[in-house]
Formats: structure tokens, sequence, C-alpha cells
């Protein structure tokens, strides 16, 4: 199950050229479910999958959401919150290929509507399933609102796959909640969480273990970009898993591919160190792609098979 809170219909189009002042005549616009759980919900359907995305849905571009991930064959649970969903706009200049993106924060929730999604959430789930609470938290929903979630979610017997940021980020990092399967990261986050550099997959690693020696995760997973992803479990160990070199198209939706082939190979029984291979493997194929198809199945086994592991 992935879990979006701050979900999006996220609208993509294009223009000659970007300027202040003038009306852009755009070409028209495509329209995709984003959000992070939502990301990872579509990353394991192209891999083969099955997942249920549970996630808030409020007004028009809420509706459109549901249909087009139902379009997708993505079955959907709302959480019940009143508030409408989010929209943001993606425009290229064809005369530069210069992306900009405008990525809006959604509207405010209240204490009731946290009240209701995290009741709505605990009444799905069941012992021994995997949550991914994966994205942005909407305005007024605090870290301390999903350390609670998840504290709740643990009691269950739910393993959870955390890939946030901001300041959810950084709770979970200190060991507040203490009920993560996995904590992911990439080198950006993990650095400004270190207040150091951590130029060499070795300081990764280190800084991985401090992550897991606090609390913050039984396994803790650094994204390093292009030469892939370090891997530190709770006993110890420590692996950096790299992928082949591929030709890049855009890195939009990496790192959802990534947790989408992490999770699909857990819940199909591999071990973290299995499931990472896999997940990087999702991540390579995700790059050869346009930023709205994310990965495909049959590139992320190609790529998982050629990636390299080395124990650390």
């Amino acid at each position: 199950m992935t879990l979006t809170l701050n979900p999006a219909l996220d609208l993509s189009t294009n223009a000659e050229h970007v300027a202040p002042d003038l009306k852009l005549r755009c070409s028209a616009p495509r329209a995709d479910a984003g959000g992070g759980g939502v990301n990872v919900s579509r990353a394991i359907a192209f891999l083969g999958g099955q997942s249920l995305a549970a996630l808030a849905l409020g007004g028009g571009p809420g509706e459109r959401v549901r249909q087009l991930l139902r379009g997708e064959g993505i079955p959907v649970h709302d959480l019940g919150v009143a508030v409408e969903t989010r929209q943001n706009l993606s425009v290229i200049a064809r005369d530069t290929g210069a992306q900009y993106r405008f990525i809006m924060p959604g509207q405010t929730w209240t204490d009731v509507d946290v009240d209701r999604s995290c009741e709505a959430l605990c009444k799905l789930a069941r012992a021994g399933d995997l949550i991914v609470p994966s994205g942005s938290l909407p305005p007024g929903v605090g870290p301390g609102d999903l350390v609670a979630l998840t504290n709740r979610l643990a009691v269950l017997g739910v393993r959870i796959v955390l890939d946030t940021s901001g300041a959810a980020l950084q709770a979970f990092a200190t060991g507040r909640a203490k009920t993560l399967h996995v904590l992911r990261m990439d080198l950006e986050e993990a650095q400004s969480l270190a207040g150091r550099d951590l130029d060499t997959v070795a300081d990764v690693a280190q800084f991985g273990r401090e992550l897991v020696d606090a609390g913050a995760a039984k396994s803790v997973i650094v994204a390093k970009g292009a030469e892939g992803s370090i891997l530190v479990t709770s006993r110890g160990q420590g692996w950096h898993v790299r992928p082949p070199k591929v030709s890049v198209v855009s890195k939009t939706g990496a790192g959802d591919s990534f947790v989408a082939g992490f999770t699909l190979a857990l819940a199909q029984g591999s071990s973290d160190l299995e499931a990472t291979v896999r997940g990087v493997g999702a991540a390579a194929s995700a790059v050869t792609t346009p930023d709205t198809d994310l990965c495909d199945g049959a590139s992320a086994e190609r790529y998982a098979a050629l990636s390299t592991v080395t124990e650390l």
C-alpha cells in the first residue's frame, strides 16, 4: 500500500519560448496523477506488481487523479479528507529545452483531517502489510503527525518503507519513531542531515550506520545518483549497489521507481539487499524514459542483472 497525503494533478505542456510578461501560447496539456506515493504505485504497476494507493482526494482535480489511476488499473482508497487536491504545472521551452516546474503546496489540513486520515489508514492496514508513505506533507500536517501514524501502524504489524524529505525526514532520522523498516533518502538530503559532505561511498555508509544506531530504521538507503545506492542494515552490514551506465533522458521519477522496485521485491520475499538491487535496476530504467513514464519492467530487470554489488 502506498500513502500519499499531498497528491497532485500534474499538468505538463510546452511553449516555444518562456519569458516574463508575455502571453505564452502552450500546447495541449498532458495530465498525470502525481505525488510521491502515487508515483510509487504507478511504477509498481509498470514493473508488473499491484498496490493499493491510499490518498487524500478532493474537488475536481482529486476526481481527475482518481480517474487517471483507475485508468492505469491502480485501485484507489480515498482517506476522506475534505480538501481540494493541488495542481502542479511543468512547462518546457522548446527553443532551449529547459523545463520549468511549478509545485504548489496544497490546501491546509485541520486536526480533524489529520485524525480522519489516520483512522482510515489504520482500518485498512493488516499485519504483514508493506506501507510506503512517500512525498511531501500538506500544510497543517507536521512531522509529529507522521511519526504518530507510523507508530500506530507498527503496532498493527506493518512494515514501513519511508521516503520523505525536510522536517519529516529530520524527525525520523533522529530516531523519534523507531518504527521504520527502511528509511530512504538521496545524497543531498543525507548531507543536509549529516551537516557535512559525504564525498565517498564509505562516507555515506558511515552516516547510514549512524542513522541505524540512532534508531532511525532497521535499514537505511542513500541514493548517490549515477553511482547507485548504499544500503546499511541493523546487523552492521553494508553494500554499494551500482547500476550499469545508461543514457539519461530524465532523472525525474528515478527515486520513486527505486522505491517501487525495492518494495515490490520485499513483497515477493527478497532480502533488503536483493530488493536494493531490484530498486537500482528500476531507477536506472526510469532515467532512460521521459519524466512522466517512470520505469518499465523489462529494462528494470535487465539493469538489475547488470548492477554490481560491493560489500562495505
